[in-house]
């Protein structure tokens, strides 16, 4: 865990993302409990859920958390937040606290995708991210399970059986869809068109990093870093080594969010210090 001050307590992030809702809760600078669900129509209701799921992983009460952060798509109707916060942010603060020498962030979402480059602190040194488009994202490797007739995870996993990688013209999701039905009728093989899929998406991730740069230690968050194929697609084109996640990456948001509720205690306890050294000063 990265050296910064801790504070005794239990502090919350909440995670409300377009496909999943996540909860981290941190006691005493560790983590004690997490929650993972499929989010809902109801943003403030996904979040809440996935915070009780946290809580009940813990052995807690909701009257134990002193702050919460939210952060995600959702975190606009978080009103049981103490504050809110950008998922750029959050991610840069969770990679920080599993792997503090990683510099380089590879978010995929169910929605964007983003390229994050930190600074030693956990801090935001600069991003870029694509959010106009399906490709490149979670949905895309949804649409593409989907036309195999696989889960996600299995996707990644037959990928990985390929003997050589079949370049695919498009990042568009309607357009590879396409595209891999003609594939697949001119007698390539399934899992090499799969390894392909799953290249497509690598490169549109190197495209967002020739913008901001790239340095090791490079850390993989999101869902969709549980999927090996899209691992090993992005070690050979990025040409760098992504570390081994020891937690879920996909909690990795959340996690940040409940850093940054713990950092907002640190803070008040601090500047409550500094307020009852100048109350003593003033009355000396």
């Amino acid at each position: 865990m990265a050296a910064s001050e801790k504070i005794q307590g239990i502090f919350a992030g909440v995670d409300v993302g377009s496909l999943a809702s996540k909860s981290v809760i941190i006691r005493d600078g560790e983590i004690a409990g997490f929650g993972l669900i499929p989010s809902g129509l109801n943003s403030e209701e996904s979040g809440l859920n996935a915070l009780a799921a946290a809580l009940e992983s813990a052995g807690l009460e909701r009257s134990d958390i002193s702050h919460i952060v939210s952060t995600g798509y959702g975190r606009i109707s978080a009103s049981y937040a103490s504050k809110t916060v950008t998922e750029i942010t959050c991610h840069a603060k969770g990679a920080n606290y599993l792997f503090p020498n990683a510099r380089t962030i590879i978010d995929i979402g169910g929605q964007d995708c983003k390229a994050i480059r930190v600074n030693g602190d956990g801090s935001v040194a600069d991003f870029a991210m694509n959010d106009k488009c399906a490709a490149g994202t979670g949905r895309f490797l949804e649409v593409m399970a989907g036309l195999f007739k696989v889960s996600l995870s299995e996707l990644g996993d037959l990928s990985l059986k390929a003997d050589a990688v079949v370049p695919m013209s498009s990042t568009c999701t309607v357009f590879v869809e396409s595209e891999t039905i003609s594939l697949l009728a001119r007698g390539e093989k399934p899992h090499n068109i799969q390894a392909g899929i799953h290249h497509a998406i690598a490169n549109r991730i190197a495209g967002l990093f020739s913008r901001v740069g790239i340095q090791s230690d490079v850390y993989f968050s999101g869902g969709v870093a549980k999927n090996k194929g899209m691992r090993k697609a992005l070690e050979e084109v990025l040409k760098v080594n992504i570390v081994e996640p020891y937690f879920d990456p996909q909690l990795t948001g959340a996690l940040g969010a409940a850093v940054l509720a713990q950092a907002i205690a640190v803070k008040e306890a601090k500047k409550g210090r500094q307020q009852e050294s100048s109350a003593i000063q003033s009355a000396a």
